[in-house]
């Protein structure tokens, strides 16, 4: 059986570079910020309790996908992944999703819910507003390149080695335009919550996704709902790795209720 590469079917499915998850194990799906490919969870694994595994999402236009187009729409994005690893969507498992990411998995735990799926155990988005309220923030999907390279260094997170390199970021522009552009365009009004339970993290000093922003996000739930904020900006997560990685482990096998004798 061969491989698509486009819809990821067949055994070693380009969404899941990771391979499959253990039979029976509790996984934790994790999508990438904007520019950002399976490989930056790739330090989490080490980090993961309870015997979850970490399963990062590769996204096309980047790693071993840099050929293929991008998506630059949330609800195209999931229409694709569903397709290609919607079976693997099963058992024990939660959703993660940092600022692009974010809108992905989100948009992916309602469909997922929609569509009459198993739903997961838990959502976490982070370093986003909610999607539906739209941010003051100028788009950044259609600057000219000098100034969409400024704003970058603003946010931090890329590597000041790759922002330098004008002719490398005339060759990523188009996949970060097409990755700004499908989380500056998502939009999930709030009488179309999901029933899993939702915690929404980010940072004290994230100018893209302020505390009332990530408040914001509690009419699309009607289960559980928790904002946690930490010191940092848009990406303070980087600094505090083993206690998130361990608080989503937690999350993503709750502890079975103990049957009344």
């Amino acid at each position: 059986m061969t491989t698509d590469i486009r819809t990821g079917t067949g055994p070693g499915t380009a969404w899941l570079p990771s391979g499959p998850a253990a039979p029976g194990s509790p996984r934790l799906f994790c999508l990438p910020n904007a520019g950002a490919g399976a490989a930056v969870y790739a330090g989490w694994k080490r980090h993961a309790t309870g015997g979850v595994q970490i399963c990062p999402i590769q996204l096309p236009g980047r790693a071993e996908r840099f050929a293929e187009p991008p998506y630059d729409r949330a609800g195209e994005l999931v229409d694709a992944l569903l397709d290609a690893i919607g079976d693997r969507f099963t058992g024990e498992y939660a959703l993660f999703g940092h600022s692009m990411g974010a809108a992905v998995a989100f948009e992916l735990a309602r469909r997922l819910e929609t569509d009459g799926r198993t739903p997961p155990a838990h959502v976490f988005v982070s370093g986003r507003a909610a999607p539906h309220i739209v941010e003051p923030n100028r788009a950044l999907r259609d600057l000219p390149l000098d100034a969409f390279i400024a704003e970058l260094r603003r946010i931090g997170g890329t590597p000041e080695e790759i922002l330098g390199e004008r002719e490398l970021m005339e060759r990523l522009q188009v996949l970060l335009r097409a990755d700004f552009a499908v989380n500056e365009t998502y939009r999930c009004p709030v009488d179309e919550p999901i029933a899993a339970p939702l915690t929404v993290l980010g940072g004290d000093r994230d100018a893209r996704a302020p505390v009332a922003s990530l408040h914001a996000w509690q009419p699309l739930t009607t289960g559980p709902f928790e904002v946690r904020v930490y010191p940092g900006g848009h990406f303070y997560l980087n600094d505090r790795l083993a206690e998130l990685v361990g608080l989503m482990s937690r999350f993503t096998r709750p502890p079975k209720e103990t049957p009344e004798v």
